[in-house]
């Protein structure tokens, strides 16, 4: 008996008519390597990639300000002044200033900064500072918790390094976890990675939208026009070409035609996305890590000028705060600098106030105090009368 229902044979050669066009992934911040470099070439990548990163960084170098060094003896002053403008830097620099644009530059990026102080082994001179790779560089504790041993790994070997006393090293937010300290940039890949998707999905949506194409639909009338169809379109097509050709080299054609002919714009009927909210609330996130004002980067969003104020004191603090992380680095070059000159007093550094707002502020407080002052002893002599 044969069953009456029956499963149907599917036909093989049957295609879909609808098929997914698959994109490829983009990945902005991608890093072949893995391990203890993974960190360092995510965070090269992310400065490399997002031009809002870099500048807030490098505003951040610049804005720490000058410096000067001081000592009770004014021939030393001298020498000092000398040896701050003049020291060798690396290959091609000069002045401790230099140093410690490029040291801070690596301790924000990478969380910890390496550097080396070259001395003449006869004379005991400061012949200059080095900035040092910090990947290969780890510090680990010695006998008590606060002595430091620094290590340098060549290959799969770990050389410790003799000369404590002139290796420069500071670390940034350092925890029990990463004595070695944590990058400015820790957390900001990830925000990064989304915005730089979404300034890839604008430019994409321009090259499909923005770059205006045409769609040129002919209708045949009749059955006769039709069997003409393919011939008349291929000459609908060269005379479209030839005109759109022509107009690039400032002459204009118009395109005349026979029949019913509708020209469209592709894509005419959608709008792109607004990305601005998004984009700006990305940027906000980035910025607030960096402690940067929007305005001191160019950027227009609204603000009263208490809030530009109070930005302004924030940041103040943080520039305090990686000035005091300076500190040490510059009295330990400018010890060795002045034990080969056979001075064993003290110096004092002395920076410059962060900008002339801070100048302008202090000034008003001292006519402010001076005026207070000026009432209270006006009220003393009335009541002595």
């Amino acid at each position: 008996m044969k069953p009456i229902f029956k499963k149907e044979k599917l036909d093989k050669s049957f295609e879909p008519p609808v098929v997914n066009a698959a994109q490829p992934y983009d990945s902005y911040f991608n890093v072949m390597t893995t391990g203890a470099t993974f960190e360092r070439e995510l965070y090269s990548k992310v400065r490399a990639t997002l031009p809002v990163v870099d500048a807030a960084m490098g505003k951040i170098i610049r804005l720490v300000g000058n410096f000067s060094i001081k000592t009770d003896d004014e021939a030393i002053n001298e020498l000092l002044c000398d040896f701050k403008d003049d020291v060798k830097v690396n290959l091609s620099s000069a002045s401790l200033g230099s140093f410690l644009e490029e040291y801070l530059d690596n301790l924000l990026t990478y969380g910890k900064a390496v550097g080396e102080i070259l001395v003449d082994e006869n004379t005991g001179e400061v012949m200059g500072l080095v900035n040092s790779d910090s990947e290969n560089f780890h510090v680990r504790a010695g006998k008590n918790p606060v002595d430091r041993i620094y290590y340098v790994k060549n290959g799969k070997r770990e050389k410790i390094l003799t000369n404590p006393d002139k290796i420069l090293f500071t670390a940034l937010n350092p925890t029990y976890k990463n004595p070695e300290g944590v990058s400015l940039l820790r957390g900001v890949p990830r925000l990064g990675e989304i915005l730089m998707k979404m300034y890839s999905c604008i430019g994409k949506n321009f090259d499909r939208v923005g770059n205006v194409r045409y769609a040129v639909t002919y209708k045949p009338s009749n059955e006769s026009d039709g069997m003409f169809s393919k011939e008349r379109a291929a000459i609908i097509a060269k005379e479209w070409s030839d005109g759109m050709y022509s107009a690039k080299h400032g002459i204009v054609k118009d395109f005349v035609a026979v029949g019913d002919i509708d020209i469209k714009v592709i894509g005419a009927e959608n709008q792109l996305i607004d990305t601005e909210i998004p984009a700006r609330q990305l940027t906000e996130q980035i910025l607030s890590k960096l402690s940067i004002p929007p305005f001191l980067l160019g950027l227009n969003w609204t603000s009263t000028e208490r809030m530009s104020a109070q930005q302004v004191d924030i940041l103040t603090s943080e520039l305090e705060y990686y000035r005091r992380l300076l500190n040490p680095v510059i009295r330990q070059i400018c010890g060795v600098f002045l034990k080969a000159q056979g001075y064993d007093g003290k110096f004092r550094i002395i920076w410059d106030n962060i900008n002339l707002q801070d100048e302008s502020e202090l000034a008003k407080a001292r006519l402010n105090n001076a005026q207070a002052e000026a009432l209270e002893i006006e009220n003393e002599k009335k009541k002595g009368e």
